[in-house]
């Protein structure tokens, strides 16, 4: 499946910090699109933004656009 402009550009991400405090995100369904912030929050918007950057670079190469199939389950 190709995702278009149109549809819908967020993903499921993993949240986690580090050992110096950093919050560190990735995105399971877009293999090596991560990020960090200094809070929460910002690791967050740093992440929207690495996701549209990613996507944008997929669009421009004709690759197609994964889906997030991700699923989150506490077991």
């Amino acid at each position: 499946m190709v995702i278009t402009n149109s549809q819908p550009r967020s993903r499921q991400v993993l949240l986690s910090q580090d050992e110096d405090g950093y919050f560190i995100v990735e995105v399971p369904s877009l293999p090596g699109c991560i990020s960090q912030g200094k809070t929460r929050e910002e690791a967050l918007e740093n992440i929207k933004e690495a996701i549209e950057l990613h996507l944008e670079v997929l669009e421009e190469r004709g690759e197609p656009i994964p889906e997030d199939t991700t699923e989150v389950i506490t077991v």
